[in-house]
């Protein structure tokens, strides 16, 4: 297993993440964000999957602000969503909690999310890759609903990894157009 972690104020933040998912977007690769727009600290998955909704990102993305997938709805969400793009890579996007000392962190792993553990639900593990921000410290009892949580931040982080998945499918495209380059010959 490894991952790539960052800052999401590292001004190359949104490289760090996309370097490494680039290696794991293709044209058989979809997008799901996890979480509710009724909690601050859990949006963080429906932002990213309406920024991404919103700037025309060419591969399917499920779970938006209008349309989100969140643990009422996941098991239905993922049967629809396997049944429609069997033997797809998914990418899982979710808020996560950590130390204190870590809020902020984004990390890009090649294993999957396991929504709701840090909350201390038994959810469905969802896709392969996974993508996380870390927006409060799991020190608190009052997980995702602590009013300390900023929108500014979990926008911001969304924000940087909307930008990341944006950038590793343009990095992916560049790659896969530079192997179908004819060579040019001399006579």
């Amino acid at each position: 297993m490894s991952k790539a972690k960052t800052h999401y104020k590292d001004p190359l933040a949104y490289y760090t993440i996309s370097n490494f998912l680039k290696d794991y977007i293709d044209e058989n690769t979809l997008i799901v964000c996890i979480g509710t727009d009724r909690c601050i600290g859990d949006c963080l998955g429906p932002l990213v999957g309406t920024f991404l909704k919103n700037s025309s990102f060419p591969l399917p993305v499920y779970g938006t602000i209008d349309n989100p997938i969140h643990a009422l709805n996941i098991d239905s969400k993922l049967s629809e969503i396997n049944a429609k793009h069997p033997n797809c890579t998914i990418i899982g996007v979710d808020a996560c909690l950590g130390d204190i000392s870590n809020i902020g962190e984004l990390q890009a792993r090649n294993y999957p999310i396991h929504p709701g553990k840090g909350v201390g639900k038994n959810l469905p593990k969802v896709g392969s890759v996974s993508l996380i921000g870390i927006v409060d410290s799991s020190d608190n009892s009052e997980l995702f609903t602590n009013r300390n949580i900023r929108l500014s931040l979990v926008m911001e982080i969304a924000n940087v990894l909307s930008r990341s998945l944006i950038h590793s499918y343009y990095l992916y495209s560049l790659n896969n157009d530079q192997n179908n380059l004819i060579p040019i010959t001399t006579l």
